[in-house]
């Protein structure tokens, strides 16, 4: 298994432990949680249950009847002798809690349920039986470890992790699933057989960001532009239909939730809170946090203080790499031309979209960025920073770290083919954005501009003005 080596590590601890463990695991659609716990528990598993994707035109009632028939054939296929499927979620438990004590012989018995929150379909109270399952008979079992996942974020952060009612802190541990980092997609691709560069392996990261699922469509045989090309262009395109799936599998309003995305793609610096309400005219209330709550917790968006403001401006922003390559190229294509990406691949709107989307790289690579500075372990805060003027005093920094030890690393991200070159008109920009920065902050602060760039920088008379240089190389880091 390609990295997770922490989240295994964790798992089979967990499982060591001779206690009752509730544990959930959480992350977007995609991102490989039923592989880890395959892979983790293979042969170890007593039993499973993968719930129903949810149908536009069932009835609740009707979708109800399915997920429980549905788990009824899962209690059948593990061993439970029983005449007919359960009437309610409350039966559908005590079959599993019978099934679990005739069974036991002391060892652990490990219960995965896949997918948890599509089996709460409405008015069918599963939250309750669920409830009562493990406060009235799961957590008094040394030997039983439940683990529950789901790509329906907002569902298992309200109801189960942060839930407020009978399961509050039932929870015992809990584990995001993140995307994989660029030195990850690296590993998956050797492992499978896939011989590109790591330049190309960046370029990929900004089309796909680091979801297993989508890198697995990758064709060892065919160049980076030509699978793009046939994930995204052809007629029948793997990868065509993907971006409303997302949202209709983990959220329960979509729609609402795909609209504040499609928003955030509009601006690269994201916006506010308030201007997210007033832009989509909906209510600054406990629904708006939840959809952003969730879409923090899927790796689709992320939060944060824009330099030189408070804590009440704090801003949202849009860096999951395939819904920003989605809406730019395919969202609106107008026909079907199966080399699109072949054929534009040095178009004007490509070249300005690398510019950017290596931008957010970095933004999901900080970690990666703070060790090569030798600063992995120094608290800091990173944000973007505008500043508007009408004159030529305004100007735009791609990255600031702000650091405890009182330094500013001011931070140009910069996409290249060859190495960067700073001419006179770039460091006399550069010279100005750091007297005007110097202005904003304490004079305790020393300011390092700092360049992120692909392969690395020319010499010459003025790229002495970057203290310190980091390329892909560094973002590559374990």
């Amino acid at each position: 298994m390609i990295g997770r080596q922490y989240e295994v590590k964790e798992l089979n601890r967990l499982y060591d432990r001779n206690k009752a463990e509730l544990v959930a695991i959480y992350g977007r659609r995609r991102v490989g949680k039923t592989y880890l716990i395959d892979e983790t528990f293979e042969g170890r598993i007593t039993f499973r249950h993968a719930s129903l994707a949810p149908e536009e035109e069932e009835t609740d009632k009707s979708r109800l009847r399915a997920q429980l028939d549905h788990f009824y054939s899962s209690l059948v296929l593990f061993g439970v002798e029983a005449e007919k499927a359960p009437d309610s979620w409350f039966e559908a438990f005590l079959m599993l809690e019978m099934h679990l004590q005739k069974i036991d012989d002391g060892s652990r018995q490990l219960v995965f349920f896949d997918e948890l929150p599509w089996l709460d379909t409405p008015r069918s109270r599963f939250v309750k039986a669920f409830e009562g399952f493990w406060n009235n008979w799961g957590c008094h079992r040394k030997n039983l470890m439940v683990v529950v996942c789901g790509s329906a974020n907002s569902w298992i952060l309200d109801e189960l992790i942060n839930n407020h009612g009978g399961l509050y802190d039932r929870v015992t541990y809990e584990i995001k699933l993140s995307p994989f980092t660029l030195c990850e997609c690296r590993e998956f691709y050797k492992a499978n057989n896939i011989n590109f560069s790591d330049y190309d392996i960046v370029q990929s990261y900004m089309i796909f960001g680091g979801i297993p699922y989508y890198l697995g469509y990758m064709d060892g045989e065919l160049s980076l532009a030509q699978n793009v090309d046939r994930v995204f262009f052809t007629e029948n395109a793997k990868l065509r239909f993907e971006y409303d799936r997302l949202f209709e599998s983990a959220f329960v309003n979509p729609e609402a939730v795909k609209a504040i995305v499609e928003l955030l793609y509009t601006n690269n610096n994201g916006f506010s809170r308030s201007e997210i309400s007033s832009k989509l005219g909906i209510s600054d209330g406990g629904r708006l946090s939840r959809h952003l709550n969730s879409l923090i917790a899927s790796d689709f968006i992320m939060k944060y203080v824009p330099f030189g403001s408070g804590k009440r401006d704090e801003h949202y922003k849009l860096v999951d790499p395939f819904c920003i390559f989605f809406n730019h190229f395919v969202q609106h294509q107008k026909g079907t031309n199966k080399h699109f990406w072949q054929q534009n691949v040095t178009a004007p709107a490509v070249v300005a979209w690398r510019g950017l989307a290596f931008e957010r790289v970095c933004f999901n690579h900080v970690d990666q960025i703070k060790s090569a500075l030798g600063i992995a372990d120094v608290i800091t805060s990173v944000s973007a920073w505008t500043k508007i003027s009408n004159d030529d005093n305004g100007a735009q920094i791609d990255m600031l770290i702000v650091r405890n030890d009182n330094v500013i690393n001011m931070c140009e991200i910069k996409y290249s083919s060859d190495d960067f070159v700073v001419d006179n008109q770039y460091y006399r920009k550069l010279v100005s954005r750091q007297e005007l920065l110097a202005t904003q902050v304490s004079r305790k602060y020393s300011i390092y501009n700092t360049l992120i760039t692909t392969f690395g920088l020319k010499k010459n008379e003025h790229s002495g003005i970057f203290i310190r240089m980091l390329t892909m190389k560094d973002l590559f880091a374990f």
